[in-house]
């Protein structure tokens, strides 16, 4: 907690270990990555300052800034920070199925953006750019801050509304004196009971209850091992203690263990594709930000479609081009005429720019008769600023609904307000209202 932080300089002293030290810790610890069943890692403030972003704890951290009467540094901007040589480490690490999971104290989203699927992250005190609706659970990660500039921190209502079920969208950011989200600190103890082998890089190990899982590990006399410049209450259950920034001793773990760190890539996923009412005729052409496991993202500025000489442009989310679109009315009308099944369109997509993105074109081809969808992974490279394009996968917009059970498609269908029975009789129309209900 912030009031937790010394006042006395001498109770925030760091240490160093010597390069020998670093090196043969180093050394060890690869050795024991290589030997664990279930490795788990637990990540504070002190993995992001080597992008620029301060730490709470430090000699100039926030807190101990603030509890010495001084002015705190500013916080960094998390939207155009990189992730680190610790985080492109730890990324690999899960990558190559060594790590089993990562549980993390940060907000700042940098894990997410080294590219650790989120089904192995725990973010315990929320991501400032992810948002939430308490009402249906839906996640929305966006390329901006999601939090509200007003003076109560208790108070998380964004502004915006969820697309699923219109409820009031929170930012998830956890704030002194409020409860941990219970799926990440329930997913994160779990792995901690497992564990074998967790390794705390640049926490202070003070904030509860975040820091009872190493401690957890410690506990059960499995591997605990702790880098962080400064001393922890969990030094005396550490089976190993490094005294060392969390970049520089990950560089010679990897080393170690023979596994090169990638550079690191910015990832972006879209799906593109179309609704079809085979009983009007009628589509509407999307494009869709998704991460990784398909949570919503918000990182495009501008859409705009050109079909020949024609040209449509959309500013804002959602991307979405209907049928009635006067751009695409006549287009459809005499493709269809022409005996046409298909639309070849070419999309200019405009990012956010915390990256100095340029503006990446695409051709894309629309049904005219079916709905479906093509998922695409762009990566971009910040250092030659360009994208490379791939795509994933493609398929009908059933492919998400295959996945539910009978009983979650009728109650989404009753949400609706549409009777099962019209699924049986119409799949194509429910199809059609199920892809737009599952955005």
């Amino acid at each position: 907690m912030a009031f937790s932080a010394h006042q006395d300089p001498e109770q925030v002293k760091e240490f160093f270990d010597s390069e020998e030290e670093l090196e043969e810790k180093a050394k060890t610890l690869a050795t024991w990555i290589k030997a664990s069943k279930h490795f788990i890692s637990f990540t504070g403030a002190g993995v992001s300052t080597g992008a620029g972003i301060p730490d709470f704890r430090g000699p100039e951290g926030v807190w101990t800034m603030k509890a010495q009467g001084k002015v705190p540094p500013g916080r960094g901007n998390t939207l155009t920070a990189i992730p680190t040589k610790a985080h492109m480490s730890l990324y690999q690490l899960n990558q190559l199925g060594i790590l089993k999971f990562l549980v993390s104290q940060n907000t700042d989203g940098l894990h997410r953006k080294s590219g650790v699927n989120p089904a192995y992250l725990a973010e315990l005190h929320g991501c400032g750019n992810l948002e939430v609706c308490y009402n249906c659970g839906k996640q929305y990660l966006r390329d901006f801050r999601v939090r509200r500039g007003n003076n109560d921190v208790h108070d998380h209502i964004t502004g915006r509304k969820c697309g699923k079920c219109g409820h009031d969208l929170n930012d998830s950011i956890i704030n002194f004196g409020e409860n941990l989200p219970e799926k990440p600190l329930q997913d994160g103890f779990a792995h901690g009971r497992k564990a074998d082998l967790c390794v705390v890089l640049g926490s202070s190990c003070t904030v509860t209850p975040a820091a009872d899982i190493p401690e957890t590990v410690g506990k059960r006399g499995k591997k605990l091992c702790i880098v962080n410049l400064q001393k922890t209450p969990l030094d005396g259950l550490a089976s190993l203690r490094v005294f060392g920034r969390t970049d520089d001793f990950m560089t010679r773990v990897m080393r170690n263990l023979e596994i090169d760190i990638p550079e690191w890539r910015l990832n972006r996923r879209v799906v593109i594709g179309n609704t079809f009412n085979p009983e009007t005729g009628d589509i509407i052409v999307y494009i869709r930000g998704i991460d990784v496991d398909g949570t919503p993202v918000s990182f495009l500025n501008n859409v705009t479609m050109e079909v020949g000489d024609n040209k449509a442009q959309l500013p804002n989310e959602p991307f979405q081009f209907p049928s009635t679109h006067p751009k695409l009315k006549d287009i459809l009308k005499q493709e269809r005429e022409a005996g046409k099944e298909s639309l070849r369109m070419v999309l200019k997509l405009e990012f956010m720019g915390h990256y100095k993105e340029p503006e990446l074109q695409l051709e894309h081809v629309v049904s005219l008769k079916k709905p479906e969808k093509i998922y695409y992974h762009l990566k971009y490279n910040p250092y030659t600023r360009q994208w490379k394009l791939q795509e994933e996968k493609r398929g009908s917009s059933l492919d998400d609904v295959n996945e539910l059970t009978t009983k979650e498609i009728q109650n989404r269908l009753k949400d609706m307000n549409i009777d099962y029975s019209t699924a049986v009789e119409k799949p194509d129309l429910v199809n059609l209202y199920l892809g737009q209900y599952m955005g």
